[in-house]
């Protein structure tokens, strides 16, 4: 053996004095943030990207930031599409509070290390930065052992994900930022609360159960015109039971109303995967959405140009073809 059996830098006694110093110093001069593990909806296999993720848990752990003059990255650009701003920053954690305070709890895709993807939300700029890369081995085995992580993060680039992790500072960028639609509905029967799921069925079975349904959350609602029977509602987090149906509401018909119906349903007790008896119906008699032509704005996004790309692509491609890239059939 070359090396002196005497000497070992492995000592159990100085990586824990040295891991405690450590710690003790990021609880001092680090920042306090909330850590977002990200739980993955559905994959892409083929491409192995995540098509739809979500956030249900926040959990506050203190951090380091390296960076002391600033964040870092290609700062504010000018695009053509707007100003996009990539800041970057890189935090500093302690394994030991990891392991404590998070890691423990078994509540991420690989619990024993902080990953790619998650999310880093920090009060003191409101902002949330992805992690993009976690080095393990910075410091590099000063006394033979690595006491914490560095995480590097861009900031998060807000993608129609569901925030429900109960801290109302972190679910609201949820509420301003995802992808919203104006309905306007008459003719209501029971009370419309904010935070609610609102269903419409869009067809049933020969046994009357719904087969096909859209369901959006309720995030403000106005009366319209002074009327309580003429109410307007923000909805978000539009989802559908059949990825292949249309991934819209319907506006009512008379020819067929039942179809048309709006309801909020209670949570279904035997999760038999469908809408309960309605406890609120109404009529949709007005929709706005992106390719409207009465409202030329989306709600939360006042720069928004959705009309004029809708109206520019029509003179392009014909969007009633089932295929308009290919042959005729």
């Amino acid at each position: 053996m070359p090396r002196n059996v005497y000497f070992s830098a492995a000592h159990k006694l100085e990586q824990q004095t040295f891991e405690d110093i450590m710690v003790e110093s990021l609880k001092i001069y680090g920042q306090e943030t909330y850590y977002l593990p990200r739980q993955i909806v559905k994959r892409d296999n083929i491409l192995n990207e995540d098509i739809e993720s979500q956030f249900l848990d926040a959990y506050t752990i203190e951090m380091y930031i390296e960076d002391i003059e600033g964040f870092g990255g290609e700062g504010n650009l000018m695009q053509k599409f707007g100003l996009e701003i990539r800041d970057e920053v890189t935090f500093i954690v302690a394994k030991r509070s990891w392991e404590k305070l998070i890691g423990a709890w078994n509540n991420t895709v690989e619990n024993f290390r902080p990953n790619e993807g998650d999310l880093i939300y920090l009060p003191l700029s409101q902002s949330f930065f992805e992690i993009s890369f976690v080095e393990h081995e910075q410091p590099f085995y000063q006394i033979n052992n690595l006491p914490v992580y560095k995480l590097q993060c861009k900031l998060y680039e807000y993608n129609d994900e569901d925030f429900e992790t109960g801290i109302e500072e972190i679910d609201q960028i949820e509420t301003v930022y995802a992808d919203t639609i104006t309905m306007l509905i008459r003719d209501i029967t029971g009370d419309i609360e904010i935070g609610s799921t609102l269903y419409q069925v869009i067809s049933r079975d020969a046994n009357g159960m719904p087969v096909k349904w859209i369901s959006g959350r309720v995030t403000e609602q106005d009366q319209v015109g002074g009327s309580s029977t003429n109410i307007q509602l923000q909805l978000t987090d539009i989802e559908m039971s059949d990825d292949e149906a249309n991934r819209n509401f319907y506006i009512s018909t008379t020819s067929d109303a039942d179809t048309y119906l709006i309801n909020t349903v209670e949570e279904d007790p035997n999760n038999l995967g469908y809408p309960l008896a309605p406890t609120i119906t109404a009529e949709i008699y007005t929709l706005y959405d992106i390719d409207s032509t009465e409202d030329r704005v989306l709600i939360n996004d006042q720069a928004a140009q959705n009309w004029e790309f809708e109206d520019f692509a029509d003179d392009i491609i014909d969007f009633s073809e089932s295929n308009p890239f290919g042959e005729p059939s």
